[in-house]
């Protein structure tokens, strides 16, 4: 099949869709400026991750871990959504946008203006930060304002807690009801489209198989190939950006 065939494949089959659910990953936000996680020059070539039971009894690993995310917060935080988060903006805007899975972390999808409500964010959201004492949530940019480590790691205010960027560490486990909430939109979705996800890391690499197994149509975008590509019905090995600029004939 042609690229052009398959273009034109894909737009009828959004056409056709009613409750069409996205789920992205990390490679969605490289046109915005934020690295990925696999890739050479990625963020786990340049940090040796911090375990979350490290973060929680060592010290010198907390501080190093919020060392690590004030580094990447001025980048992070000035990050504007691209194209790729756009395409479910207008998804939502045409009322087909059933809900959004996302792996990233880094709030873009909330930035471009789809409502949290519709959004599962699987690893967390690195825009707000949590007490893991009391679970009191605050906007991460008050956190990081005036953010002096050499006073400490912050605390809560409320309970005297230790505070954490509200993400999934290694060795954390995913909110339950993140999971239940994913499985719910793949068992409730006529389309799945997966865009900038190597599709690797479980359990949030089994949703697509799950709307697949249960009826669905599966679209892949991704530029590397995935476990998934021969159980989809289109897989497009190319960058984000350039196949939203196919799929709209500029």
């Amino acid at each position: 099949m042609t690229i052009e065939r398959k273009l034109q494949e894909f737009k009828e089959i959004v056409r056709q869709s009613k409750r069409i659910v996205g789920f992205t990953g990390a490679g969605i936000s490289t046109d915005s400026g934020i690295p990925d996680y696999r890739s050479q020059g990625g963020i786990w070539e340049k940090f040796q991750p911090v375990y979350f039971d490290e973060f929680l009894n060592d010290k010198q690993k907390r501080i190093l871990y919020w060392q690590r995310k004030q580094e990447m917060w001025g980048p992070l935080n000035a990050a504007r959504p691209n194209e790729g988060h756009h395409f479910f903006k207008k998804l939502y805007d045409e009322k087909k946008l059933h809900g959004l899975i996302t792996q990233s972390i880094d709030g873009l999808h909330q930035k471009s203006g789809v409502p949290d409500d519709l959004m599962v964010d699987l690893h967390g959201n690195t825009l707000e930060v949590v007490c893991l004492e009391c679970g009191a949530i605050v906007p991460a940019a008050d956190i990081f304002a005036d953010l002096d480590l050499s006073q400490g790691v912050p605390k809560c205010e409320k309970c005297g807690g230790l505070l954490k960027p509200n993400t999934i560490s290694f060795g954390q486990s995913l909110k339950q009801e993140d999971i239940v909430r994913a499985q719910e939109l793949c068992l409730d979705c006529d389309l799945m489209i997966v865009m900038g996800s190597t599709l690797v890391v479980q359990p949030a690499a089994s949703f697509p198989m799950i709307a697949r197994q249960n009826g669905a149509k599966l679209v892949i975008v991704n530029l590397s190939s995935t476990p998934l590509d021969s159980e989809a019905n289109l897989v497009f090995s190319m960058k984000i950006g350039e196949f939203l600029v196919s799929v709209n004939g500029e």
